[in-house]
């Protein structure tokens, strides 16, 4: 989506939730006080929301042999680049400039939302979503997220399901599979 409407931007909405809004997909607007100290976007939210970090995912832009690429993995883990190349056919994958995640999408980062992008990407949901009912990505701004099925979200962004994220221990123990 290029640029906001007069009423989009009046309603405060962003981008991803008007595009789920014109979807008639249901889902939930989660907000809260964003804290420009705390040292992650994603583990904020889930703390701020009460929300496992393994249901709040992440959305991160890569390069992948020279194309963007949009990977979406829970916050408590990490983006496995060569898994992510793998998911699209690709040979070697690397974290895009942040300058060019920006301007792809049309968010700022820790407010990149898989909705609704300015630009649409290929897109890959890592498979752990489908062990949830719901699960929450950005909403298109720091500290505004939203809840939907992960079937839907893989349908509104064409998501390919693939095992792309790597989980981080907590004391010792995976938090995702």
């Amino acid at each position: 989506m290029a640029k906001k409407s007069k009423k989009q931007q009046q309603s405060g909405g962003t981008p991803a939730t008007v595009a789920l809004t014109a979807t008639g997909v249901e889902f939930t607007v989660h907000a809260y006080e964003h804290d420009p100290s705390h040292p992650s976007y994603g583990e904020e939210a889930a703390e701020a929301m009460g929300v496992s970090p393994d249901r709040v995912f992440k959305t991160l832009v890569a390069d992948v042999d020279g194309e963007l690429t949009v990977a979406v993995v829970p916050v408590a883990g990490s983006l496995d680049l060569k898994a992510l190349a793998s998911a699209v056919g690709g040979k070697r994958a690397a974290m895009a400039d942040p300058a060019a995640a920006e301007r792809s999408s049309g968010y700022v980062r820790g407010g990149i939302s898989p909705l609704g992008q300015r630009k649409r990407l290929r897109t890959v949901l890592d498979a752990s979503a489908s062990a949830h009912a719901t699960v929450c990505v950005s909403a298109g701004r720091r500290g505004l997220e939203v809840e939907l099925a992960p079937e839907d979200l893989a349908k509104l962004t064409d998501a390919v399901l693939a095992p792309i994220g790597r989980a981080c221990p907590l004391d010792g123990v995976p938090v995702f599979g």
